[in-house]
């Protein structure tokens, strides 16, 4: 139960210094402990007490991602990853503590292919930040949840909105994604191509996994 967690004081338990260690060499400033910035990341605008990581990460590369995962992982230390925390889920809570890996700092636009209506972008490119960028091509991202999120969020989540009427949710417009598993291990699922049928269907697997 939500009001029996530990973390509901914003209280961090001591995570292994190993761990802290092997962080702090990795990202040096970008590993955070103080209370404020945890309790941030552990709240949404769920109706959820607020429930803080023991630890918030800022990776800026995916090679980053891939080397806290692999040391959280190798630790058996939680992770939850967090976008701009404008969820109504919850699941981005830290209830059993760990660490927090905030993707919003990897906001570039990789590249925009107007003649084939699709677009690379990194995790914490938010909604709006996209829709600036394409206000010159004649293009738009049409899913609008309500909020500001990030689209790694958004394909967390598979956000909607009253656009999805007309285009469809995150699960019809996540074309392929590259992903990070629990321990590490880097998957390119899906791709460019509005049509596959080689294997089975690991994009739509991971849009709406909450995570």
């Amino acid at each position: 139960h939500f009001a029996e967690l530990r973390h509901r004081a914003g209280d961090a338990r001591p995570l292994p210094q190993a761990l802290l260690d092997a962080l702090r060499a990795l990202l040096g400033e970008r590993l955070v402990t103080t209370r404020p910035v945890r309790e941030h990341h552990g709240t949404d605008i769920s109706s959820y007490p607020v429930t803080p990581p023991d630890a918030v990460v800022f990776p800026h590369r995916a090679d980053e991602v891939v080397a806290v995962v692999e040391t959280c992982a190798r630790h058996g230390v939680p992770m939850i990853p967090f976008g701009i925390g404008t969820s109504v889920e919850g699941h981005v809570l830290a209830t059993s503590g760990g660490v927090c890996i905030d993707l919003s700092q990897m906001n570039r636009i990789v590249e925009v292919n107007a003649s084939d209506l699709d677009v690379r972008v990194e995790p914490g490119v938010t909604r709006k930040q996209l829709n600036a960028y394409l206000h010159d091509t004649g293009l738009f991202f049409p899913i609008d949840p309500g909020a500001d999120a990030t689209l790694g969020g958004m394909a967390s989540t598979r956000a909607s909105g009253t656009n999805a009427v007309r285009y469809g949710t995150m699960r019809e417009n996540v074309l392929g994604a590259t992903v990070v598993l629990a321990d590490g291990r880097v998957i390119k699922a899906g791709g460019r191509a509005r049509k596959s049928a080689a294997g089975y269907d690991l994009t739509r697997l991971f849009v709406g996994a909450e995570g």
